[in-house]
Formats: structure tokens, C-alpha cells, sequence
């Protein structure tokens, strides 16, 4: 038995070994492939880490490119700012003019600037008008400025986009914490007209001795007989705007006396009816402003004035339209001012025999902040036409 049994051990163990051997080989292969899976995973989580560090090697590039421009970070460049106003009239009418009782939120407006260089810069500002607009609402949603400003040198600048016009006290510093009074004074409504913008190019010089030029050829008003030529009607805001006939207007301010700035600046249209109405022809306006201050005391006063020619405006009265104010302030402490305006105006209306206007008002600013205040003022009129609106207006506004 035991020579019968020693063959059958002798092959269960080459089986045995044989089969051990193969399992070593199974569990190698296996380990084989998983190293090769690994080392796969492994260069592709290289060449992605590769990826993402090249990429952000592309924005820290970038990023350093827009910081020295200037030596300021990409968020330092952008600028926002903004100013709003609420009024409340509390108006009675006479000689058949209506009373007006309402509150108002007028203005909401949102600044953008951006700093694209030392010498290139954006700004822009849009407004929402009395809170609510679309269809049959009482609002209006306007893109009120959008322009570059490219300096040629250090005082020359080239201004190109959607601008305002460089007219009036208002016009172009309009912010509710700047001035007196819960409405902008009628003059700078209705003569001006604030706010007033064009779409254009020009240019900005500023002297050494305190002397500011400027000069602007842009887009120009469009009236007509329909709108009795009436030169705040005629502003196309820069929407689809006619532009068979392009103004031109030149500005010049002095502030070399510390407390004194004066002003002016004129105005010339080819056609003011955009080439509409041939019984209407060119338009000049013409406009002088005076700012001083001299310790708590401040006047500020301002003339303007239009000249159509043509048949059709003449027929109307509407040829010659213009108005003056004066306006004296007091800073009765740091944060409180009270103030007088006189302000009379003529921009016809097609009603050439009872259409002058005027107005004195007077009232308190109280700033609770530099940049908000609260305002009151009463004011009377006393029109050609009899028709008055008399009471009080209050005021909040802000600007930042």
C-alpha cells in the first residue's frame, strides 16, 4: 500500500504547486493592471492640476495687467454712486390753474464709473423717474449719461458718448444735497432745459488760471409748431434721435478766486425742427451764471435765454424765450441754510400775450449728513395769466 500511495501524493502535490502557481501569476496580473490604472489616474489628475494652474496663472496674469495700469486692483477701478429724491407738494391753485397734493418719489438714480487706465474712464447714470414705469405709468426709465473720457494731457480731455450738456448751475451738478429748494428752480426747467443731455464728441481745456473751455458737437432738440416750440418738448433724450441737424455748443467757466465761479456758454442748431417743419429755422441759445460764496453767505444767480427764427415761432411769440434768478442763501449753522429765490421766466407757449412767468420761494436745507438733507420751502407765483400755484413743498434726498 505504501509503494501504491506515493505516486497519488507525488501528483496531488505538482497539482497543488501547479495550481499555486498559477494563482501567483492571476494575482500579479491583477496587481499589474491596477498599477497601470493608477499610474493612468495619476497622469490625468497631473494634466488637470497642469490645467487649472495654467489657468489661473492666465487670471493672475490678467490681473496684474489691469493693477499696473494704475497701481490699483480691478475693484479699486469700478466706481458706484447714486442719489434719489422724494417731494411732497401741497400746492392751491387760482385764476383756474389746478392744486396739486401729491408725493413723489422724483428721482432714483444709479451711478457706474470704471477706470480703465491713468487717461481712459467710463461713466455712466440711470435714472428711474417718479418710481414706476411701462404702460400707463406715470415713470420713465432713462439713460441719462454713458460716456469716455480719454485725457489727451494733462488738461485736455476728450469726452465722447452720452453726456450732459456743460450749461446752467444744474445741469451738470444736479445731486437733491447740492442745491436749495425740494424742485429745481423753473429757469433751468423750462429755458435750458435741466437735465438736459446729447450724444456726442468734444473736448474739456483747462488753463492754469482757473479757466475751463469746452466745446461739443452732438446730437440737437427737435421742435415744432405741435409742441408750440417749446424747447424742453424738443429734447430727444437720445432715443432713436433725428439727427438731420447736429448742434454745437461751446462753454467757458471761471474759478481762479477761491468762493467765485462764473460762467456761460452758448449754443447754435442749424434747424431746431430737424428739417421737419419749414416754417422753423435755426436756434441760438445763449446762457451767463454767477456762483459766489463768501464765508456762510452764497448767491448764486443765472440768465439764459433762446432766439428761433422762422415764421412759425415768430407767429407764436415762441422766436424769443428766456428767464433770470437770483438766488441769496445762509448757513445759519453747519448742518442748517435758509434761503430766497426770485425767479421769472418767459417760454411763451404758444400764448404770446399772458405767458410770463414768476416765482419767489424760500425755504431751509437741514443736512443730517454731507450728503443727505431734508428740505421746506413755500413758494408764490405771480403769472401773466393769472393762473397761481401757491403753498409748501418738503423735500428728502440723498447723494453718495
Amino acid at each position: 500500500m505504501h509503494m501504491k500511495l506515493k505516486p497519488l501524493v507525488t501528483g496531488i502535490a505538482l497539482a497543488l504547486m501547479a495550481n499555486s502557481a498559477f494563482a501567483a501569476d492571476t494575482v500579479e496580473a491583477q496587481l499589474k493592471a491596477q498599477q497601470d490604472l493608477i499610474k493612468q489616474q495619476a497622469a490625468a489628475i497631473e494634466a488637470l492640476s497642469r490645467q487649472v494652474q495654467e489657468n489661473q496663472d492666465a487670471v493672475e496674469a490678467a490681473v496684474e495687467a489691469v493693477e499696473a495700469d494704475s497701481g490699483k486692483s480691478a475693484l479699486d477701478k469700478l466706481s458706484i454712486g447714486g442719489y434719489g429724491e422724494l417731494h411732497y407738494n401741497n400746492l392751491q391753485g387760482e385764476g383756474g390753474a389746478s392744486d396739486k397734493k401729491s408725493v413723489d418719489f422724483h428721482r432714483f438714480v444709479m451711478m457706474f464709473g470704471y477706470e480703465f487706465s491713468d487717461t481712459i474712464r467710463f461713466f455712466s447714470e440711470v435714472e428711474l423717474e417718479h418710481s414706476l414705469s411701462g404702460d400707463d405709468k406715470p415713470g420713465e426709465v432713462e439713460l441719462e449719461q454713458a460716456y469716455i473720457d480719454w485725457d489727451l494731457s494733462s488738461n485736455l480731455t476728450s469726452r465722447s458718448g452720452l453726456f450732459l450738456l456743460p450749461v446752467g448751475l444744474l445741469n451738470e451738478t444736479h445731486e437733491p444735497d447740492t442745491f436749495y429748494g425740494v424742485e429745481r428752480n423753473n429757469v433751468e426747467k423750462y429755458i435750458l432745459p435741466t437735465t438736459w443731455w446729447e450724444a456726442g464728441t468734444g473736448l474739456i481745456g483747462r488753463l492754469d488760471n482757473g479757466v475751463t473751455l469746452q466745446g461739443f458737437v452732438h446730437s440737437g432738440l427737435e421742435t415744432n409748431a405741435d409742441a408750440k416750440y417749446s424747447i424742453r418738448s424738443g429734447r430727444q433724450k437720445v432715443a432713436k434721435a433725428n439727427a438731420e441737424d447736429l448742434a454745437v455748443t461751446l462753454a467757458v467757466s471761471y474759478a481762479g478766486i477761491p468762493g467765485l465761479t462764473l460762467g456761460g456758454s452758448v449754443q447754435y442748431q442749424e434747424d431746431v425742427t430737424q428739417s421737419q417743419d419749414a416754417d422753423a429755422g435755426s436756434a441760438t441759445m445763449l446762457e451767463a451764471h454767477v456762483d459766489w460764496q463768501y464765508e456762510a453767505f452764497r448767491l448764486r444767480g443765472l440768465y439764459g435765454m433762446w432766439m428761433l427764427d422762422g415764421d412759425g415761432p415768430k407767429s407764436m411769440g415762441a422766436d424769443e424765450q428766456n428767464g433770470w434768478y437770483l438766488e441769496p442763501s445762509y448757513m445759519v449753522t453747519d448742518k442748517m441754510g435758509v434761503f430766497a429765490r426770485y425767479s421769472t421766466w418767459d417760454n411763451q407757449a404758444g400764448d404770446s400775450a399772458d405767458s410770463a412767468k414768476a416765482q419767489t420761494d424760500i425755504g431751509v436745507n437741514y443736512w443730517i449728513h454731507p450728503r443727505v438733507v431734508f428740505k421746506a420751502d413755500y413758494q408764490w407765483q405771480d403769472n401773466d395769466s393769472d393762473k397761481n400755484q401757491n403753498g409748501f413743498n418738503l423735500g428728502v434726498g440723498y447723494s453718495f
